[in-house]
């Protein structure tokens, strides 16, 4: 095992214990992480973009609890504003990032609700994985997954994916 993935495992049991209780969530973040490195694997993203990608993946949502705390829902946008200094706390606790990584990491998650001007690959790669975890629990329309197909995805592996996925085409 590499020092990135016992990183990674180390990220995703503080993660785990900050969302302590939250089965649901816990769930969402491990299935958006699975999707995003089968994404940016299929994609041949490099070693260090797939290491902060990952990371984001697993911190996404970090800002749901505090965003229900503060407005009494979990918006995206609020989750946005929100996120990037919870992230900041959970990786605090975790070795193994550094200055640039963490300020990457910030920004996907300042990003993970944004679907306009998506200019890089590790940013349109999470919210690819985003919607295939949440296609299936918001229970979204034929309709509407062929739109945010049509819309946002981009990734040919994660188009593969989402039409195998929905039987669709």
């Amino acid at each position: 095992m590499t020092n990135k993935e016992k990183t990674l495992a180390s990220l995703m049991q503080a993660m785990i214990k900050y969302d302590g209780g939250d089965v649901r969530r816990i769930q969402h973040f491990v299935k958006v992480h699975d999707f995003a490195r089968m994404i940016a694997i299929s994609e041949d993203m490099n070693d260090e973009e797939l290491f902060v990608l990952e990371a984001a993946a697993i911190l996404h949502d970090v800002g749901i609890h505090v965003s229900e705390e503060q407005y009494g829902n979990c918006n995206g946008k609020h989750q946005e504003e929100l996120g990037p200094a919870e992230a900041m706390k959970v990786l605090a606790k975790v070795e193994g990032f550094n200055e640039e990584q963490k300020e990457r990491i910030c920004w996907l998650i300042a990003h993970h609700h944004t679907y306009t001007d998506v200019t890089s690959q590790d940013h349109r790669i999470l919210l690819e994985a985003d919607f295939l975890v949440n296609s299936f629990e918001d229970e979204v329309s034929t309709e509407g997954i062929a739109s945010f197909r049509e819309n946002v995805f981009r990734s040919p592996s994660a188009i593969k994916m989402l039409n195998e996925m929905w039987n669709v085409e």
